[in-house]
């Protein structure tokens, strides 16, 4: 670049950052909070692939990988109460909330107001939720406009409101112990695994939230042996103020076995 471009880019005003984005930074405000720690392991995914043929062949059902990610986490933090829990405020005097249910947010990409953007839905009460409701909501989301559906119709509210009033108003549900649950979950799952992604770490605004990446043929051992085997990369990124390491590296090792295991 010539002395003279530098200079003009040194001297551009600039624009104004699309609204369609104005959530997202408004959401990472909020998770400056967290104090995150990050783990990771390795699933094999051969029953969970398995399943989904097998489910596809009988059903003419195709659940996604996100969908068995969301029920094995909704179960195991269940049975971890801590870790399906919410920390709001400072530290001189943070209060804690604790569910009875389990929801889980996935975080979606997706195409609003003419944008891509990355937007979430909360799927509820998994502590119990069975694979086709939850692969249903999933495929409502995902098939629906996101101009239209009732789901977003927040986030749209939002973006129309000018800055100031946007983020005020974010930040005032997201303070709420009462509504974060049905706004960001109880826990998070987000995947890359559609992409050439091995592993990622992410912060989902809730005390736990789980990365997967993609499923790719790698080398096990099996009875001694070593053999091929289609594995993915789940990664877990925790709250430190909620709960400590050993619990956060149970919930990863529950969620890992109960894939293992379907």
């Amino acid at each position: 670049m010539t002395r003279a471009g530098t200079d003009a880019a040194a001297g551009a005003p600039g624009e104004p950052l699309p609204r369609q984005r104005h959530h997202t930074l408004f959401f990472l405000e909020v998770v400056r909070d967290f104090s995150p720690v990050y783990l990771d392991t390795e699933v094999d995914m051969s029953r969970v692939l398995a399943h989904r043929g097998a489910a596809r062949e009988a059903e003419g059902v195709r659940y996604g990988t996100t969908a068995y990610v969301l029920r094995a986490a909704g179960r195991v933090l269940a049975r971890h109460p801590d870790a399906n829990a919410a920390i709001q405020g400072g530290p001189r005097r943070p209060r804690v909330a604790h569910y009875p249910f389990v929801n889980g947010k996935l975080a979606l990409d997706r195409i609003l107001d003419g944008r891509r953007v990355v937007l979430g839905t909360v799927v509820p009460g998994l502590q119990d939720a069975e694979l086709p409701a939850i692969q249903a909501h999933l495929e409502r989301i995902r098939d629906g406009d996101a101009d239209r559906l009732e789901d977003f119709e927040g986030i749209r509210a939002l973006h129309r409101l000018p800055w100031t009033e946007g983020r005020r108003a974010f930040r005032r549900a997201a303070g709420s112990l009462a509504l974060r649950p049905h706004l960001t979950g109880t826990f998070s799952v987000t995947s890359l695994g559609h992409r050439a992604v091995d592993s990622f770490h992410s912060v989902g605004g809730t005390t736990t939230t789980f990365g997967v990446g993609r499923i790719l043929d790698r080398p096990v051992v099996r009875d001694g042996e070593v053999t091929v085997a289609p594995v993915a990369r789940l990664s877990l990124a925790f709250d430190h103020r909620a709960i400590d390491g050993a619990e956060a590296a149970d919930v990863l090792t529950e969620v890992k076995e109960a894939l293992e295991a379907v």
